[in-house]
């Protein structure tokens, strides 16, 4: 996730000085007094930046949104019950969803349990589609 960003970063980085550049050319060239603009050519520039502009706050926007709703899916609590040879109650356990694995979990307190082959796993809070 981390070198995705810092790729980003780095091509919106480079595409700003090939910009800079461009405009220190074209301001460094003289322009013939002759020759106007036509209100037509510096309409359609303002559309093409205000659509630039429009795209990246969609981007991030979405990029923001899809990352808030993934984060509140891991930190969703779960009850995990395990069931031991020998004992008639389940021990129960308060887990995040992004730290439960397949054969040990992080409780919310930090503890970090694994499941022996003779004990059985249930997990409670899972949403089925």
């Amino acid at each position: 996730m981390l070198g995705k960003i810092l790729v980003t970063l780095a091509v919106i980085a480079i595409a700003v000085v090939v910009v800079r550049q461009r405009k220190e050319g074209e301001s460094g060239k003289a322009r013939p007094a002759a020759r106007a603009v036509p209100a037509e050519e510096s309409s359609m520039g303002k559309d093409l930046r205000f659509a630039a502009y429009l795209f990246l706050v969609l981007m991030f926007g979405t990029g923001g949104v899809v990352y808030y709703y993934r984060w509140q899916d891991d930190h969703t609590v779960l009850s995990v019950n395990l069931y031991r040879d020998g004992q008639s109650e389940p021990v129960s356990y308060q887990v995040y969803k992004s730290e439960l694995d397949s054969r040990s979990f992080t409780t919310i307190d930090g503890i970090r349990i694994t499941v022996a082959d003779s004990e059985r796993m249930e997990v409670t809070g899972l949403e089925q589609p």
